[in-house]
């Protein structure tokens, strides 16, 4: 099962993208600026799920 970290942010990275997506749409740079910073976050959070996976796989295999 991955970790609650890969979850979270890979929603929090598909919110950033709606985000950005929608300030791009309407011309409000704040709300653009919003969802590159939610992306950005959500891929850092991501990346840290993966290696709490990778740790918790290598002490399953030792």
């Amino acid at each position: 099962m991955p970790d609650h970290d890969r979850i979270d942010g890979s929603a929090k990275k598909i919110g950033g993208d709606i985000k950005e997506g929608v300030g791009k749409a309407l011309g409000d740079s704040k709300l653009e600026a919003e969802g590159k910073a939610d992306k950005a976050a959500g891929k850092v959070q991501n990346a840290v799920g993966g290696v709490k996976d990778a740790i918790r796989d290598a002490d399953r295999r030792s």
